[in-house]
């Protein structure tokens, strides 16, 4: 694991009253790609900011590189941002734009035009140093290329990217996508992303961190958010999933819908309440007298790589996903392995706080 290179401290920030984040902790390590992912209004964006010195917390610290710069104004910070409107001046030319910070620290002539060439081929606009912004036939991809060039020429340590993709339709965003994840290997910085799309962050994180309501609710690769998450909120929000009620009975055993499953999941205690999660593609269709759950198929919708299928079982509506077709209205059976039921305590309150904080 890289050295610590950022840590939030005891973080609380209001807005007119209304709490938007509540008592944060989180530390981010050098040359890590960080998501923070979440519904509008989790606190993300928030966090992002504080990060960066656009806002400043009514408590709680900011350590950067073992420096408290929670006071410092953004441009004494080593970060850049690029946010969701990247503010590109239309009446400069595309290298003016990349030399803007560079001309206000009074770089050299010399250093600045390295620095653009530089920051330019990372970006793969090389040779478009006189152009002007209006004049890109590549809209909005090369607008952020321009935007992210701006921001990497300062050498920050750490990269701020506020919802960058936004306004991208699917095939430009999962190209740059990608392109983002190449400047990061390239550049050897560390990038906090703010994302509210879940394929998104699976795609480009090392670290996912899921929040809600001003919390933290999961921190962890995107392996683990997916497959072992530690409650139904982000096992909803990541993905797709089959929440469903039902009662441990006992270590490795649980009841969902009057029929009684094996589990690998222990420690929940005796004839407790718990969420049972079980994702779409971990369901198998056989034939009725096979079935856990025995019922009608609904709705079949073929979604390219496989069909997303629905199927009224013992009262539930579950959501399959498989690559074998199967015709509507079929009696079918449903099954699945131990290992693919995850077993959650039921929350307190909506947004209970359930994250080790030193994970």
């Amino acid at each position: 694991m890289e050295k610590e290179l950022i840590k939030l401290q005891h973080l609380s920030k209001s807005f007119d009253g209304e709490l938007i984040l509540d008592d944060l902790e989180l530390t981010i390590h050098e040359n890590e790609f960080v998501t923070l992912l979440g519904p509008s209004g989790c606190g993300k964006t928030t966090t992002l900011r504080l990060i960066g010195g656009f806002e400043t917390p009514d408590s709680g610290r900011i350590i950067f590189d073992g420096a408290d710069i929670t006071d410092l104004p953004p441009n004494e910070r080593r970060l850049n941002t690029v946010f969701q409107k990247y503010a590109l001046f239309g009446h400069m030319s595309i290298a003016e734009n990349i030399a803007f910070g560079l001309k206000i620290s009074k770089k050299s002539k010399a250093y600045i035009q390295d620095k653009i060439k530089y920051a330019l081929k990372l970006v793969n606009l090389d040779g478009f140093e006189g152009r002007s912004v209006d004049s890109l036939s590549g809209g909005q991809q090369q607008r952020i290329a321009i935007a992210i060039a701006r921001a990497i020429v300062n050498e920050p340590k750490v990269l701020l990217l506020d919802e960058p993709l936004g306004a991208l339709d699917l095939k430009l965003r999962q190209d740059m996508q990608y392109e983002l994840i190449r400047l990061k290997n390239e550049l050897g910085i560390t990038f906090v992303y703010v994302t509210h799309d879940q394929e998104e962050a699976l795609t480009m994180s090392d670290t996912i961190v899921v929040m809600n309501q001003g919390y933290i609710q999961q921190i962890g690769t995107p392996e683990d958010i997916y497959n072992e998450p530690v409650n139904a909120f982000v096992a909803d929000f990541i993905g797709e999933s089959n929440i469903i009620d039902g009662i441990m009975i006992r270590d490795k055993l649980v009841r969902v819908l009057d029929t009684e499953l094996e589990c690998v999941d222990t420690g929940f205690g005796s004839c407790r309440p718990v969420d049972v999660v079980i994702r779409p593609e971990d369901l198998i269709i056989t034939d009725p007298s096979d079935g856990f759950f025995k019922g009608q198929i609904t709705s079949v919708i073929f979604k390219g790589v496989h069909y997303e299928i629905e199927v009224l079982a013992s009262g539930y509506e579950w959501l399959i996903h498989t690559t074998e077709y199967h015709e509507p209205g079929k009696e079918v059976g449903l099954r699945v392995i131990p290992f693919n039921i995850q077993i959650m305590n039921k929350p307190e309150s909506s947004d209970e706080k359930v994250v080790d904080k030193d994970a």
